[in-house]
C-alpha cells in the first residue's frame, strides 16, 4: 500500500475524497492535515475530525495547518459548501473521539514522512499553504515524497474569478511556490477536467442506497449540488477533490501532458490564474503533470464502486 497524506479544507467534495482514500486498499491513509479555504480553519478542522468519525477513522491524526495565506489576507471563504462547509449539515456527523493532534500541520507532515520507509503520497485539495510551509521550512523531506497529487487551477479559466481556480487563488504566492519552484513530483488535477467530472442528482440518489456511510456523506450535499445546479446548467455537482484522490489511489486513471506553467500573482484581474503554455516549443527549466482528459463515465464508475462499498 502507498502511504497517503490528505491536505484539505473540507468541504463536500473534500469529503468525498476523504471517503474515497478509506474505502481505497491501494492506500494507507496515515495523515490528514487542515487548512483554511472553503470556510474557516475552525471550520474544517471540525469537519475532518467529523468525517473519519463517520468513516470509522478516528485513529488517522488530525493536525491544523494555515489560518490564512502566506502573504496577503483571503479574500473571502466560498459560499458553495454552505456556512459550515458541509451544507449546513456537519451536525449530522458524529462527535469525534479525539481531537486535534497535538502537532501542527506542517510538524505532522515532516515528522510522517521522515518516519515512512516507503516515498509518500501527499494530495492537497485546498489552499497549498501548509505545502508551501513544509517545503520552504524542511527542504530535506523531498526525497520522500513520492508525488503530489494537486487539485487546483483552471487551464482555460477559473470559477472564483474568469481566471482563476478557488484553491490556487486562495494562496497565488503558496501556490507558485509549490507548482513553479520546487522539485518535486507533482501531477495537476485542474477544475478543466473534475468539471468534466461531475456526478448527476441520481447518482448521487443511488450512492445514498447503498450504505448508512453513504446516505450520510450523500446527506451533506444540497447546499453545494444547487449551487452546481447553477454552474453546471444540468442537475449534478462536481466533485473535484475526489478525482485527485481517484488518481492518487490509481495512477493513471487520469491522463496527463506536461506543460511549463506560471501562477499569477499580480494583483490584476489575472491574480490567482495559471498559466499554462502549451505551445509546442514551449520550454522551460520546469514543466507539470496537467491531467486534462479521463475516461469519464470509467471513473464515475470508479468512485461509485469505492463510495457505495463504505460500510459494508
Amino acid at each position: 500500500m502507498t502511504p497517503l497524506i490528505i491536505d484539505t479544507d473540507p468541504g463536500v467534495d473534500d469529503a468525498l475524497a476523504l471517503a474515497l482514500a478509506v474505502a481505497s486498499p491501494e492506500v494507507e491513509l496515515i495523515g490528514v492535515t487542515t487548512v483554511f479555504g472553503n470556510v474557516s480553519l475552525e471550520n474544517t478542522t471540525r469537519n475532518a475530525l467529523r468525517l473519519l468519525a463517520l468513516l470509522g477513522r478516528d485513529d488517522v491524526p488530525v493536525a491544523v495547518g494555515a489560518a490564512r495565506p502566506l502573504v496577503h489576507p483571503h479574500p473571502h471563504l466560498s459560499s458553495a459548501h454552505g456556512s459550515d462547509g458541509l451544507s449546513g449539515y456537519a451536525h449530522t456527523l458524529p462527535e469525534p473521539t479525539r481531537g486535534p493532534d497535538a502537532r501542527d500541520a506542517v510538524t505532522l507532515l515532516r515528522e510522517l514522512l521522515e518516519q515512512a520507509d516507503r516515498p509518500v503520497t501527499i494530495v492537497p485539495i485546498g489552499p497549498l499553504t501548509n505545502i508551501a510551509l513544509l517545503l520552504a521550512a524542511h527542504p530535506h523531506v523531498k526525497p520522500k515524497i513520492g508525488r503530489l497529487v494537486v487539485m487546483g487551477g483552471g487551464v482555460e479559466g477559473g470559477n472564483i474569478t474568469a481566471s482563476a481556480e478557488f484553491n490556487v487563488w486562495s494562496d497565488p504566492e503558496a501556490a507558485r511556490r509549490v507548482l513553479v519552484e520546487e522539485d518535486v513530483p507533482t501531477t495537476l488535477v485542474p477544475m478543466d477536467l473534475t468539471r468534466r467530472c461531475a456526478v448527476s442528482a441520481q447518482w448521487l440518489a443511488d450512492l445514498a442506497k447503498t450504505s448508512p456511510t453513504a446516505a450520510a456523506l450523500v446527506g451533506l450535499t444540497p447546499d453545494y449540488l444547487e449551487t452546481y445546479r447553477r454552474f453546471l446548467g444540468w442537475d449534478g455537482m462536481a466533485v473535484h477533490d475526489a478525482i485527485a484522490v481517484a488518481e492518487a489511489v490509481r495512477p493513471g486513471i487520469v491522463r496527463t501532458t506536461a506543460f511549463p506553467v506560471d501562477v499569477d500573482c499580480s494583483f490584476g484581474p489575472g491574480r490567482g490564474a495559471l498559466l499554462v503554455d502549451r505551445r509546442l516549443e514551449a520550454a522551460g527549466p520546469k514543466t507539470l503533470d496537467i491531467a486534462l482528459d479521463a475516461d469519464l463515465d470509467g471513473m464515475r464508475a470508479f468512485l461509485f464502486d469505492r463510495l457505495g462499498a463504505l460500510g459494508g
